[in-house]
């Protein structure tokens, strides 16, 4: 058989890589840092697409690093003065062209209306680079005989679904869319009946320890794996949604699918592993149709893109908050969070978040929770309860949480000690008592409730 040789037509009409220059829009890059300039908001919607390396020009990346350090130092003002003078002391001043290059910047855009635009433009020719680099990287190991064919198959798949996840834009799912004013404050707590003065908790038990979930807040909840964490934060997450609050969960490690049946299984009281396994009888059915129908009004938002950048968690929520009704946001988990910094340590890029995580709840005016992963070191000692010192990266947590709750089940080390009981461990609580709150745990139903008289579930 005769290999096939190209026609004079395809000969003329290929395109030479070497000489090509790579996709890329210098308009639509100078655009967008003009829209960045001219209004913050625009900041929010853009950060979400954008990263440094999406920009072709070095000195468009360099000014978008800059502006970005900026916000995330949590500075506002914003023009291309206090830009020019952040770009002096980086030294870059000089490098991405001076006064003359701000100015023509400046002059790009008339207003800020287009910067998503703009954006959606600068992503796309990104991962046309980033496909041809792929293609690249791919085509010179297969020149490699030394590389083993599923190897080569695995690194090019693995590079290909790579800028496919990166291409997702999807943020959430809507189930359905000073001393005056301390005195003012405290004044407003004596007068009303509940001694509840933050978002109720769901148990009486540690909303006496807190006060519940109070604006502002950093609250650190960790434990060992297969404690029950995820299913305690859904627990809140319900709480606050029955209450009207608006509750935005960044799941970074279960799917959507999987959290929406946990709330559902928490709300509808049913089994979760009958619910898994399509064992439902009648009564359950229409039980969890019933709850199907209620919780499509209450304000919970999803999101469940792997490996968010805190740069793109801040921005989701601050666009949400924008909207009206957000009251707590809780990440599923910290440890889970994609560092934007790989130049530093993990404990460095923990620090890093941890201090993050703060200001979004103080700048929103919100609780934010965070699950926190434990040591294994507690797994290997007599006394297995939680200590501040079990958690990974325990400096930096301990230091920037207000709160640090540790879920603790005896059970899970011994099935005979203490079965269906759990602590609460308020290890750290920065305006408040520390203790233990005594819980009761339905596995099958995912459910959390005080050990108490006056015990409640979260969904009634």
């Amino acid at each position: 058989m005769q290999s096939r040789t190209s026609s004079p037509m395809e000969q003329s009409t290929a395109v030479d890589p070497r000489t090509k220059l790579p996709p890329q829009d210098l308009d639509a890059e100078k655009s967008v840092l003009g829209c960045l300039l001219l209004s913050s908001e625009a900041y929010d919607e853009v950060i979400q697409r954008l990263h440094p390396d999406c920009f072709y020009g070095d000195n468009n990346k360099r000014i978008f690093q800059c502006i970005r350090d900026m916000y995330e130092e949590g500075l506002r003002a914003i023009d291309v003065v206090t830009l020019a003078n952040q770009l002096r002391k980086k030294g870059d001043f000089a490098e991405v062209g001076g006064a003359a290059y701000l100015n023509e910047i400046m002059a790009a855009v008339p207003h800020a209306a287009h910067a998503d635009y703009y954006a959606k433009i600068i992503r796309e020719k990104w991962i046309q680079r980033a496909i041809i680099e792929a293609c690249e990287r791919t085509l010179r190991e297969a020149y490699d005989e030394t590389t083993e064919l599923e190897e080569l198959l695995g690194m090019a798949e693995k590079r290909i679904f790579g800028i496919l996840e990166n291409q997702e834009d999807v943020d959430w799912i809507f189930i359905d869319d000073i001393l005056d004013a301390a005195f003012q404050r405290i004044f407003e707590r004596m007068d009303q009946e509940d001694t509840i003065t933050g978002l109720h908790t769901g148990s009486y038990g540690l909303d006496d320890y807190t006060g519940g979930f109070q604006p502002t807040e950093l609250i650190v909840l960790a434990a060992r794996p297969s404690m029950g964490k995820t299913a305690l934060v859904c627990n809140f997450a319900m709480a606050a949604a029955r209450a009207n609050k608006g509750v935005l969960l960044f799941s970074l490690e279960q799917s959507k699918l999987e959290l929406a049946e946990r709330l559902l299984c928490i709300h509808a009281k049913i089994s979760g592993h009958k619910l898994r396994k399509g064992e439902l009888d009648e009564f359950e059915q229409a039980t969890l149709d019933e709850s199907s129908i209620e919780m499509r009004k209450y304000p919970i938002y999803i999101d469940d893109t792997a490996g968010r950048t805190m740069s793109q968690i801040a921005a989701i929520a601050r666009r949400l908050k924008r909207r009206g009704n957000l009251e707590i946001v809780i990440i599923d988990y910290l440890q889970l969070i994609e560092s934007e910094d790989r130049n530093i340590s993990r404990e460095q890029q923990i620090s890093s978040i941890t201090r993050r995580l703060k200001f979004l709840a103080k700048d929103l005016d919100i609780p934010v929770i965070a699950l926190a992963q434990l040591n294994r070191g507690v797994e290997q000692r007599e006394d297995k309860r939680p200590r501040l010192s079990d958690l990974r990266e325990s400096g930096a947590i301990e230091q920037d949480a207000d709160i640090v709750m540790f879920l603790h089940r005896p059970e899970a080390y011994d099935p005979e000690d203490r079965p269906g009981e759990a602590d609460l461990i308020v290890a750290k609580n920065r305006h408040g008592p520390i203790g233990t709150v005594d819980l009761v745990w339905r596995r099958e139903m995912l459910t959390f409730g005080d050990r108490s008289p006056i015990a409640i579930d979260p969904t009634e």
